[in-house]
C-alpha cells in the first residue's frame, strides 16, 4: 500500500484525464470559432472533390502550396505572431530534396499534389504507449473500478484479462496504429508485456502487427515485465525477448512490485548490459524509495558507461517530490548520464519538473500510455493534445511559448529556432510530416488543430491530398 505522501499512478491518470477532457472540449469550441475567423479571410484550405486522393504511389513528386513558418513577428522583444508563406516541396524516396517558393515554375514531368495552404509541421512521436493490450478496435469497454485497488490488485486482474485479449491483439494493435496516423504520429515506442500468462505471445503478436505496417509506421519495442521482473520470475523470458528484435529492457516499480529495489534494478540493468540493449523503466513510486531508485539508476549508469544515453525514465513521478538543491542535483545527474524522460504530462497535486529537465539537457518525450484498456479509457493518441497540456501546465500561453511546447510532441523538432530562423524543413530532411488546418504551430498547439494528412517517409498514410 502506498502511504499518504505517495502520488499513485491512478491519481496522476485520473487528474490528467479530467484536465484532458476539459481541454479537449474547450479546444473543440475554440477551434470552431477560429475556423470561422480564418475562413472569413482566406479561401478554404481543403474540400472534397474528384481530384482528392488517399495514397501517393510515386516515390518522386511535388507538393505545392504548402504553408511553412518563416519567422517571428515582434513587438519590441516580444513575439506576437508567426510569419508564414506558401512553398513547393519536392519529395524523392522519402526525402525532402528541394524547397522553393510557391510561384516557382513546376516540373511538369513529376506528379504534383496541392496542399491548398495547409500548414506543414513535423510528424509527431508517441514515445510511451502499450500497443499490445487494448480494448481499442473492439466494442466499448470501460475499465473496472480502481478505487481501493493497489498495483498488485491490478496485476492480478491483468493476469485474468490477458488471455482474453490475445486472440484479437494483432487487430487491436493495428487499430491503434490507424488512430495514431490520424493524429499525426508516424513513430512510436511501445511497451509489450513479458509475463508468465502470455509468455512471449504478446510480443509475437505485436511484431506481426508492426510487420504489416512496416511501410507506414516505425516502432521500437520495450520488453515490459508488467507483473514484476522478480515477482513474476521472468528473467529468462526477458532474455529470450532480447533475441527477438526488441530494442529496450523494461522494468517496473522495483520497491512496490518487486520488493527489492537494488536487486530488481541490478537484474534489469544486467539484462541490458548482456544483450547490449537500452533500458526504459516504468517508475510510478513517489515515496522516498522512488527517489532512491532514481539516484541508484544514475549511479549504476555512471559505473557502466556503455549505458550512457540508453536509459529512459518513464513517468518518474518521484521527481515531482523533489525541490531546490536536491532536485537540481538529481537533474544534473540525469543530464550527465544522458537519461531521457518519457512523460504523459500528468496533472496532479505534484507537478513534474519537465521544463527544468529540458533546460538542463535531459531529452523529454511524451506519449499516450493507455488508449482504452483496463488501466484507463482516456487516451486519445494525440501528441498535439499532449503539447497543449504541456503549454497549459507550464504557462506557455503566448505565441512563443506555444511554439516551444510543440517540441515535446515531435522529438524536439521545431519549424523555427528560438531566434525565429527556420530550421525545419530543410533539404535532405526525412519527409516525416503532417498537414494541419492551422495558420501556425502556436495555433495548432493551442487549438489542437485537426490533422488533415500524415506522411511517413514521403508516403501518404492518413488523410487525403489534391492531385493537380
Amino acid at each position: 500500500m502506498q502511504n499518504i505522501h505517495q502520488q499513485s499512478r491512478r491519481n496522476f491518470l485520473s487528474n490528467t484525464a479530467k484536465l484532458t477532457a476539459g481541454s479537449a472540449l474547450m479546444a473543440s469550441a475554440m477551434a470552431s470559432a477560429a475556423s470561422i475567423s480564418i475562413r472569413a479571410n482566406n479561401p478554404p484550405t481543403q474540400c472534397a472533390d474528384l481530384n482528392s486522393i488517399k495514397s501517393i504511389n510515386a516515390p518522386h513528386y511535388l507538393l505545392r502550396n504548402v504553408r511553412l513558418e518563416d519567422g517571428f513577428e515582434r513587438e519590441g522583444e516580444t513575439v506576437i505572431a508567426t510569419k508564414t508563406s506558401l512553398y513547393q516541396l519536392e519529395i524523392n524516396n522519402g526525402k525532402i530534396v528541394a524547397i522553393q517558393p510557391a510561384n516557382t515554375a513546376a516540373d511538369n514531368t513529376l506528379p504534383t499534389f496541392d496542399a491548398r495552404g495547409l500548414l506543414l509541421l513535423p510528424a509527431t512521436r508517441d514515445m510511451h504507449i502499450h500497443l499490445d493490450k487494448t480494448f481499442y478496435g473492439g466494442p466499448w469497454q470501460a475499465p473496472r473500478p480502481r478505487k481501493g485497488k493497489t498495483i498488485m490488485d491490478m496485476i492480478a486482474r491483468e493476469q485474468v484479462l490477458i488471455p482474453k485479449l490475445l486472440p484479437t491483439s494483432v487487430e487491436h494493435a493495428e487499430a491503434i496504429i490507424g488512430l495514431l496516423h490520424s493524429k499525426g504520429t508516424t513513430v512510436a515506442r511501445s511497451h509489450c508485456n513479458i509475463d508468465p500468462v502470455s509468455g512471449l505471445k504478446s510480443l509475437e503478436h505485436l511484431q506481426i502487427a508492426l510487420e504489416k505496417h512496416k511501410a507506414d509506421f516505425s516502432c521500437e519495442i520495450v520488453a515490459f515485465p508488467q507483473h514484476g521482473l522478480l515477482h513474476s520470475h521472468v528473467d529468462g523470458l526477458m532474455r529470450e525477448a532480447m533475441q527477438m528484435g526488441v530494442q529496450y529492457v523494461g522494468g517496473l516499480d522495483p520497491t512496490n512490485v518487486d520488493g527489492a529495489m537494488e536487486k530488481s534494478l541490478d537484474a534489469m540493468f544486467q539484462i541490458a548490459i548482456d544483450s547490449q540493449k537500452g533500458v526504459d523503466i516504468h517508475l510510478h513510486e513517489t515515496s522516498p524509495a522512488g527517489v532512491a531508485a532514481v539516484k541508484y539508476m544514475i549511479k549504476t549508469v555512471e559505473q557502466n558507461p556503455q549505458l550512457q544515453g540508453k536509459v529512459t525514465l518513464s513517468h518518474g513521478f518521484a521527481l515531482s517530490t523533489l525541490h531546490d538543491a536536491e532536485l537540481d542535483a538529481v537533474i544534473d545527474g540525469l543530464a550527465r548520464q544522458q537519461f531521457s524522460v518519457a512523460s504523459t504530462v500528468p496533472i496532479g497535486k505534484l507537478a513534474m519538473p519537465l521544463p527544468q529537465l529540458s533546460e538542463k539537457g535531459v531529452v523529454v518525450m511524451t506519449g499516450t500510455d493507455s488508449v482504452i484498456d483496463h488501466w484507463s479509457p482516456f487516451g486519445t493518441g494525440s501528441m498535439l493534445e499532449k503539447a497543449n497540456l504541456y503549454a497549459q501546465l507550464y504557462g506557455n500561453s503566448d505565441e512563443f511559448g506555444l511554439t516551444r511546447s510543440l517540441a515535446i510532441a515531435t522529438g524536439n523538432v521545431l519549424p523555427l529556432d528560438d531566434s525565429g530562423k527556420r530550421q525545419w524543413p530543410a533539404v535532405n530532411d526525412n519527409a516525416e510530416m503532417i498537414l494541419v488546418d492551422a495558420s501556425c504551430s502556436a495555433e495548432a498547439v493551442a487549438r489542437i488543430s485537426p490533422v488533415k494528412a500524415t506522411f511517413h517517409q514521403g508516403r501518404l498514410v492518413f488523410g487525403s491530398i489534391q492531385k493537380v
